[in-house]
């Protein structure tokens, strides 16, 4: 934001104010963060900033574009709705930023973006941001970027190294139980709990209601308004735990998060390291508990091996495992002939001398 300031500083006129600037986000949350940067970066200049987005009244939006401004924050279905009905102008636009560009592309946003962007000027600076780089920003890139630059801040193994990170296997009847138990064994520690599926994190969240936890909710089926007061009940310490989907994972900052506890496993190491992201800011402390039942064991070992973590597997105490373990393959002493590697030598002159053979038995039952 600092050197789109600056820039727009240069070129801006008072007199003639027309949008300048455009960021899409993909979800309402980021999009009131990025607002609230915006505004804090330029109080003391003359730009002037719109939010258009979902959950609030088209009417209001409208208004305040009406007054002038200079940078647009947009969520990419509502931007759209008011490009369809001419309500807004970008034209004028000359620099255009994605923000979690790959959540944008995951969400099936493609088609949206790809009519935002042919109403936006040229020549124009285009910039895409994301923690994690996938096969379809590089794809995407390579659509509406000329000679695009790599920058990279950090690895995704940096962003982990700060935080401790524990696993507990769980038989899959008792998951719900154990975060209770967590929880009080933790009762001044506050807690943000992914789930995978809105069905996952209502059933978890109803369950934490019976026992009379301090808890909230956010997901896509929950209204703005609802999804804001959540999100302010957990950084005001008036709940414990705060139960999200995946949705929380982009564009949530919580000051000094404690706890980062995954439910349920994510299905890619991109979606485990945007959670894990939430806490462990600004060089402060944080601890990611992951909850393991038999079917997590395998998806949870590819994200150790993809970040070059390894995390201990435990058992909390009074949670001992009922559920029939998968078997683990023993490692077998290799001989000397293997250790010198004759082995592999040796099977490919059995496999030639098989397939040799064969040969010859059919050559033999052709001629008889």
């Amino acid at each position: 934001m600092l050197p789109l300031l600056n820039k727009l500083q240069k070129v801006i006129k008072d007199d003639n104010k027309v949008l300048r600037a455009l960021i899409i986000v993909p979800t309402i949350e980021l999009c009131d963060q990025v607002s609230r940067v915006i505004t804090s970066f330029s109080k003391y200049m003359d730009i002037g900033t719109v939010k258009i987005q979902g959950g609030s009244h088209k009417s209001a939006q409208l208004e305040r574009l009406s007054h002038g401004a200079d940078i647009v924050v947009a969520t990419p279905g509502r931007l759209q709705d008011f490009i369809r009905d001419r309500k807004i102008n970008l034209s004028h636009i000359n620099t255009v930023i994605l923000d979690e560009a790959d959540t944008m592309l995951d969400l099936g946003f493609l088609a949206e973006i790809k009519t935002i962007l042919k109403e936006c000027k040229q020549p124009r600076q285009t910039m895409l941001f994301s923690a994690t780089i996938s096969q379809n920003i590089k794809k995407l890139g390579k659509e509406f970027l000329r000679e695009p630059a790599i920058v990279e801040v950090s690895t995704r193994r940096d962003v982990v190294n700060i935080i401790n990170h524990k696993s507990y296997k769980v038989d899959k009847k008792r998951k719900d139980e154990l975060v209770f138990q967590i929880c009080q064994d933790m009762p001044n520690e506050q807690v943000l709990l992914f789930a995978s599926t809105k069905d996952s994190a209502n059933k978890i969240y109803a369950y934490l209601q019976t026992k009379k936890i301090r808890v909230s909710i956010i997901h896509g089926d929950i209204k703005r308004s609802a999804r804001a007061k959540s999100l302010g009940l957990l950084k005001s310490g008036k709940i414990q735990i705060l139960v999200a989907t995946n949705i929380a994972a982009r564009g949530i900052d919580i000051k000094e998060l404690p706890i980062v506890m995954n439910y349920d496993i994510p299905k890619t190491t991109d979606e485990f390291t945007h959670r894990v992201g939430r806490t462990g800011r600004a060089n402060n402390k944080g601890l990611v508990i992951s909850l393991l039942t038999i079917r997590d064991y395998n998806s949870f070992s590819k994200i150790e091996r993809d970040l070059r973590i390894n995390i201990k597997r435990e058992v909390y105490q009074g949670f001992e495992l009922t559920d029939t373990q998968p078997r683990q393959r023993q490692p077998q002493k290799k001989s000397l002939r293997e250790k010198k590697g004759y082995i592999d030598y040796d099977k490919r002159r059995k496999y030639t001398y098989m397939a040799n053979k064969k040969k010859q038995e059919e050559k033999k039952k052709k001629t008889k």
